[in-house]
């Protein structure tokens, strides 16, 4: 019971420290995604990177293998791909949120970065993922000449065909 109130408040600050700049640094993408549409946004985003920083935090302190560290991270990155999937809608003709769910991905990425004080990686992935949806879709828009759809993410055409389980009359 002693232990429960033993706290390094140091560790503590630090760790708070951590997750806060893996919020900072998602927020932006989060905002350009709410911008978009109300589908996922300044909510899910930073709590991808501060949930995913926090794992690899907990994963640090109480696992002294790098290989049992992997795993975290293995599970880490699992997990967000189900929720990034999530993100993706197809329907006739087009399939969306594919640019949303790759961005839910590299928050994951970017706090697992942070908590292994890779500052530098991290920064790079916010920037270079926010310049992505902020300035790309224009560029490749304005390249193909394809045309925005309502919630502003560039669409490409899918070819839906019949599953081989329907059979033909």
């Amino acid at each position: 019971m002693a232990d429960l109130f033993n706290v390094d408040w140091m560790l503590t600050l630090n760790n708070l420290l951590l997750m806060a700049i893996a919020y900072l640094l998602a927020f932006p993408i989060g905002f350009d995604r709410e911008e978009q549409g109300p589908r996922i946004g300044l909510r899910t985003f930073p709590l991808v990177a501060v949930v995913s920083c926090g794992f690899m935090l907990v994963g640090r302190a109480v696992i002294d293998s790098p290989g049992e560290q992997g795993r975290v991270l293995q599970g880490i990155v699992t997990g967000i791909g189900f929720i990034g999937g999530g993100a993706i809608l197809k329907d006739d003709s087009r399939v969306i949120g594919t640019a949303t769910a790759a961005s839910i991905w590299n928050c994951g990425a970017i706090g697992v970065a942070v908590a292994y004080h890779h500052l530098e990686i991290a920064i790079a992935l916010s920037a270079l993922n926010f310049f992505t949806l902020r300035y790309m879709g224009r560029l490749v828009r304005s390249v193909t000449g394809e045309p925005v759809v309502e919630d502003g993410h560039a669409t490409k055409p899918v070819e839906v065909r019949e599953s081989d389980n329907e059979k033909s009359p």
